[in-house]
């Protein structure tokens, strides 16, 4: 074997062990490159107790419920709600109807805990994977055309 072919046979070596790391690593993250789960895709997952999760959806009307730092409220996609509560100062845009994201866990009473919770900014603005799952249960309305 010469030189050169030695050296084709490593590069390709290395390559092919890159290409089975970064596949190996793809396919371990999978679950967790989502952006966020709505509430029906977390009843229908059927997610465990203390996972680490991000859900998303609106804050539904009526279910806001503060004592002190201490908040219950509920979101929902259309479809499904899900009980969450939260301790600490919530956004100041946060409010019922408006759309939001909340990081933390399951707990085994079926409640999210969570432990950061994201309002949209303005207005017009809210995440697009929200905006896809309130079209895909035909709730979302918008005053005028999105920007994409």
């Amino acid at each position: 074997m010469t030189r050169k072919q030695r050296r084709l046979t490593l590069i390709g070596l290395a390559l092919v062990i890159l290409g089975l790391a970064a596949a190996l690593a793809l396919s371990a993250l999978r679950d967790n490159i989502v952006f966020f789960h709505s509430p029906t895709e977390i009843a229908a997952k059927k997610i465990e107790p203390g996972a680490r999760i991000r859900i998303g959806g609106l804050v539904q009307p009526g279910t806001l419920k503060r004592d002190g730092l201490a908040a219950h409220f509920d979101v929902t996609d259309g479809n499904a709600s899900l009980p969450v509560f939260y301790v600490g100062a919530l956004p100041d845009l946060f409010r019922e109807g408006q759309g939001v994201v909340a990081e933390g866990a399951m707990e085994a009473n079926g409640t999210f805990r969570a432990d950061t919770v994201l309002a949209k900014h303005d207005e017009n603005y809210m995440p697009r994977e929200v905006v896809d799952v309130l079209k895909e249960q035909g709730v979302w309305q918008h005053g005028g055309d999105e920007k994409k």
